[in-house]
This record gives structure tokens, C-alpha cells and sequence, in this order.
């Protein structure tokens, strides 16, 4: 029987290199809308929490309305780029109206509740613009130059919750350890700071190494300095206290104490002796700065009085004493004050489980003959200073 009609013939497959190029072709259609959707969702999302945030506290200046109006004709990319610059343009004129509005200046002992209402207008600002990317990195204009287990770390946590300080939160050791690196390297380390702000560092050893005023002097004659000062036989035992916890199987407090037991003769080559020995150490750095650049921190008061002392600081600063006793709570737990909420957080902030280690119990004749060791030299600092910090 013939074959009433010839079979359709079957569609032959398309060659794979075909369907491979289709598939790369479809593949890179779908990659570029979705980069497409995505830059342009990111121009219209991100200006909107920062020009809302703007907006809720331009509120009582009557200013909202013309602040967000104007752009919504324009292209997303073109409108996020004019509500950036007329967020600018508010954050430098509310600046300004502070600066020039009478009684903007607190007095020395002056309460911290307005005080504390203005800053948080400016701390908001001033985050916003940081924010955008403005600001510049800056060499440090104050330093906290120590000394080690003497406070240090808990004063710059306090400090940082000033809208108006900005810090490195590692200790960077430029002065001491990687002055070769240069100044560019240095400032490289600085979080970016805006018109008004100060830049600050801290690292406890620079008080005790020789170079360091020098060097400091050298980047600028006018920077301020801050030394947090304990009482030194506490300092020493808390000194070891910190290297007990890294080298379980050193020698005792005691033994490293004295070059002889039996004379008594205190070792001062050992650093957790030398460091106490203020007067010596500011000697050196008398010669590079006056007086009236050092502030000198009681690291006793710091707990006992954070608020107050921290009011020095500030004052030392040429900052408005918006940090006050409102911002601490007591921890029974550490022993020490804690604060209510830390730079960028809503939340109860205590210093790490490093801090407020118990010490060691030390022989009670080994304490006095420390004290009576350190005496001479903390009279000789109480005079230099001006201060007597009742460690004797």
C-alpha cells in the first residue's frame, strides 16, 4: 500500500551553540532590569528615612512643608540629590541660629537638663550629616595620653556620647609605636568629623614614653591633653592584676615589688612601679606644653562622680556640658558607673568583663611600704598640678 502522504518531517533541535547564546542573551536582559530596578529603587528609598528624620525636627521651626515640596516632579536620582543639599543647607542655618541665639552658652556650673535638650538636636544633626558623607577626617585636636589602668577607657566611652566628639575607638599607638608611618597614615585612623566637632584619640602609654610630647608638639602646639590619674599603688595592683589574668605563672606582686625584701628597696624598673611615678613623667612633658593644656582626671572621682568630672572635661573641651548625671547608672555588680545609653544605642552600656577585675589580695606591709614609697613624689605632683587628689 502506498504512502497516502508524506510524513511531516520532524523539527530538527536547534544547534546547542544557538540555545547556549539564547540562554546567556535572556540571562543578561533579566541581570540588567533587576540592577536597573535596584539603583533605582536605592535613589528613591534612601533619602527618605534622613529627609523624614530632617523633616520631624524641622517641625517646630515651621520649615517642613517647603524642606520636602519642590523635587517631586524631578527624576528620583535628581530629587535625592536637591533634599540632600537643602538637608545641608537646614543643618548648617539651625547651626548658625544656635551659635547666634543669646543665652546659648551654659555657664560653667549650669544645669544639664537644657543643656542636654540642645544637644540632642545637634547630635541628631550632626549624625545625619555624617551620614551623607560630609565631614572631614582631621588630626586629633584633644588626646587622652593616659595613664594605663588609671580610667581611660571608661572617660572616652563617656565622652563619646557628646554629639560633639567624635573618637577612635582603638588605641592607635601612632606616637609611641608607628610615628614612622607618618601623619597621613594617622589621620587616615580618624572618623570623620564636621565644622565644630572634635577629633580625639586615646593611648594610655604616650604619658610615660619619652618622645611623645615632642612629637605631639610637633603635629600642633595646641592640642589639648588629658590624663586620667589613680592613686598609684591601687594602679600598680591593677596593673598586675591585668597581666596575672594573660601569664598565670608569673611571680607574685610581692617578689616583683622589691629588688630586695629584706632592705625593702622598691624595683622602679618594673613599668607597673615607674608608671606611678606621675611627677617624673610630667616633668618631660612640661617641656613641650604648658601647664593649662593638661587636664588632669582624678580616676577615683570618675567613679564616685562621673558627672562632675566628666563637667571638667567638657569645659576643658570648650564643650557645652551636655553630658550629665542623667546619663549614668551605678552597677553594683562591676563596681562601676555604667551608662544609661551609649553613643549610637538605646541601650544600658557597662564596660567590657576586662574592667573591674578583682584583685589579688597583696601582704598589707607591702601596700604601706609602696605608699610610703609613692608619697614624696605625689606631693611633689599635687604642687605641679595644683591638685591634691587625697591619695595619701
Amino acid at each position: 500500500m502506498a504512502v497516502s502522504a508524506a510524513a511531516a518531517p520532524a523539527a530538527e533541535p536547534l544547534p546547542r551553540s544557538i540555545f547556549k547564546k539564547f540562554l546567556v542573551m535572556l540571562c543578561s536582559l533579566l541581570m540588567s532590569l533587576y540592577v536597573f530596578y535596584c539603583l533605582a529603587d536605592r535613589c528613591q528609598t534612601l533619602p527618605g528615612p534622613i529627609i523624614a528624620a530632617g523633616a520631624a525636627s524641622e517641625e517646630d521651626e515651621g520649615g517642613g512643608g517647603e524642606f520636602l515640596g519642590g523635587s517631586a516632579e524631578l527624576p528620583p536620582w535628581q530629587a535625592a540629590a536637591a533634599r540632600r543639599k537643602r538637608l545641608l543647607q537646614r543643618l548648617k542655618q539651625r547651626r548658625r541660629r544656635q551659635e547666634a541665639a543669646p543665652g546659648a552658652e551654659e555657664p560653667a556650673g549650669g544645669g544639664g537638663s537644657r543643656a542636654g535638650g540642645s544637644g540632642g538636636g545637634a547630635g541628631t544633626a550632626g549624625t545625619l550629616a555624617l551620614l551623607l558623607g560630609e565631614g572631614s577626617k582631621r588630626l586629633p585636636q584633644a588626646i587622652i595620653i593616659g595613664v594605663k589602668k588609671g580610667g581611660t577607657r571608661a572617660l572616652l566611652e563617656f565622652l563619646r556620647v557628646h554629639p560633639d566628639v567624635r573618637a577612635v575607638g582603638a588605641e592607635p599607638h601612632f606616637f609611641d609605636r608607628n610615628y614612622e608611618r607618618g601623619l597621613a597614615w594617622y589621620r587616615e585612623l580618624m572618623p570623620r568629623t564636621l565644622e565644630g566637632q572634635i577629633t580625639m584619640e586615646k593611648t594610655p602609654s604616650y604619658f610615660v614614653t619619652k618622645e611623645a610630647p615632642a612629637r605631639i608638639s610637633s603635629m600642633s602646639r595646641g592640642t589639648k591633653l588629658i590624663v586620667v590619674v589613680r592613686d598609684p599603688v591601687t594602679r600598680a595592683i591593677s596593673d598586675y592584676t591585668q597581666t596575672l589574668s594573660k601569664k598565670p605563672d608569673i611571680p607574685t606582686f610581692e617578689s616583683l615589688t622589691f629588688k630586695n625584701r629584706t632592705t625593702g628597696l622598691i624595683d622602679t624598673s618594673w613599668s607597673a612601679i615607674q608608671i606611678g611615678i606621675y611627677a617624673k613623667h610630667l616633668e618631660n612633658w612640661l617641656l613641650h606644653f604648658p601647664i593649662g593644656q593638661i587636664l588632669f582626671v582624678s580616676g577615683e572621682r570618675l567613679i564616685s562622680d562621673p558627672a562632675g568630672e566628666l563637667g571638667r572635661v567638657q569645659d576643658f573641651l570648650g564643650l557645652k556640658r551636655i553630658i550629665t548625671d542623667k546619663h549614668f547608672y551605678f552597677n553594683k555588680t562591676k563596681g562601676f558607673p555604667c551608662l544609661k545609653k551609649a553613643e549610637g544605642s538605646s541601650k544600658p552600656h557597662c564596660l567590657g568583663k576586662t574592667k573591674g577585675r578583682t584583685h589579688p589580695d597583696i601582704d598589707q606591709e607591702v601596700v604601706q611600704r609602696l605608699r610610703d614609697f609613692y608619697r614624696p613624689f605625689n606631693m611633689k605632683f599635687y604642687q605641679m598640678t595644683g591638685q591634691d587628689f587625697g591619695w595619701d
